[in-house]
């Protein structure tokens, strides 16, 4: 399993590496038929990156051999089961890296002393990464989402679990003093725990919260976690220990309508954008503000792409097959905007007007 793209890891995805590293993008599929070439068109990615090693005169033979090998080990290690929209590989001297987006990507071969992270950062912010706590009496686990997929937070942690056997149950059938699963203070002791170790995890790295569980849980786990009072509650029993799946499909109707929410309130902000005159439209100028670092709010319709050629001071569509186009200048937008403090958000296709696709709201 990936890690999280945290701002930690894209840190370090971000340092410099001995030349060269290499940046292996290809656009994938989920399922048959479409998936039958993604093997072969990775084999080929990797056959190129073999060409342009060999022809840099940069890069000794040694060094070539290791990180072809190490491409290569990353192709044999993939899980045809965890195809997504996009598979990213890198490899440098001593390392390699393998990450699986769901978002589109476009098809390239980079070398360079860095990897090449605007995709996986452009995927991260259009795919607005969250977690889900589900909760339970015996369980409490948490998971971490992006788009529909979610995978088990097996640290800091979590899961969670404790015995629901009472050590004293005789003495308290004997009184008539039984307590409701959620009203006795070991399962207050034991929210607490979770509570507090999701608000570590919180302050490190702030991200939406679903929170799913019986109502008396969900009221519990208020009363003594302060990072659980902020999610999204979600009174449905029975998921404690239920599969990713079946806790994704739980929470897919709140997370779309917090994706109406955000939608609707970066339409606000662009309005307000236009009344103060801070207000930018169409790729050629957001660029040009998201360069110089003025975007204060950059929103997205999901399936925007562009392919230009960058001059000086502006971009031109580029022709199918120029080499020296730039595939996928959004998500160099994107990084742009969140390097420099940005907020960047996505909406539905058409919804800025038709033909215009991106727009930004600037600090001056």
């Amino acid at each position: 399993m990936q890690p999280a793209l945290t701002p930690a890891v894209l840190a370090g995805l971000r340092k410099p590496r001995p030349y060269p590293a290499v940046s292996v993008v290809l656009p994938t599929h989920r399922r048959q038929p479409d998936n039958a070439q993604d093997a072969l068109r990775l084999d080929n990615l990797v056959a190129e990156a073999a060409r342009q090693l060999e022809a840099d005169p940069a890069v000794t033979r040694a060094r070539a051999e290791d990180v072809l090998g190490r491409l290569r080990s990353a192709v044999v290690e993939l899980d045809p089961g965890q195809a997504r929209e996009g598979l990213v590989l890198f490899a440098a001297p001593g390392e390699q890296q393998t990450w699986v987006l769901c978002r589109d990507v476009p098809e390239r071969v980079v070398l360079g002393d860095t990897f090449l992270t605007r995709n996986l950062v452009a995927a991260d912010a259009a795919l607005r990464p969250y977690r889900v706590l589900t909760v339970a009496a015996d369980r409490v686990a948490l998971w971490d989402g992006q788009g529909d997929d979610l995978t088990a937070h097996d640290d800091h942690g979590f899961p969670r679990t404790r015995s629901l056997e009472d050590p004293d149950v005789e003495r308290k059938e004997q009184v008539g003093d039984i307590p409701s699963a959620y009203r006795d203070e070991r399962t207050r002791q034991f929210f607490r725990e979770a509570g507090t170790a999701l608000a570590e995890l919180a302050a490190a790295e702030a991200r939406p919260l679903y929170v799913i569980g019986e109502p008396a849980a969900l009221t519990l786990l208020a009363e003594v976690g302060s990072a659980v009072r902020a999610g999204v509650q979600i009174p449905h029993g029975g998921l404690g220990h239920a599969s990713a799946t079946a806790v994704a499909q739980a929470v897919a109707p709140a997370r779309a309508e917090t994706a109406e929410r955000a939608a609707a309130a970066a339409h606000d902000k662009l309005d307000a954008a236009r009344g103060h005159k801070t207000y930018a439209a169409g790729l050629d100028e957001v660029w040009h503000a998201a360069t110089s670092g003025r975007v204060e709010l950059l929103v997205v319709e999901e399936h925007f792409r562009a392919s230009v050629r960058v001059g000086e001071d502006h971009l031109t569509p580029s022709e199918p097959g120029d080499l020296d186009a730039v595939h996928d200048i959004v998500d160099d937008v994107v990084e742009s905007v969140l390097e420099t403090g940005g907020e960047v958000t996505f909406v539905p296709d058409g919804s800025l007007g038709e033909g215009v696709g991106i727009a930004a709201g600037l600090r001056y």
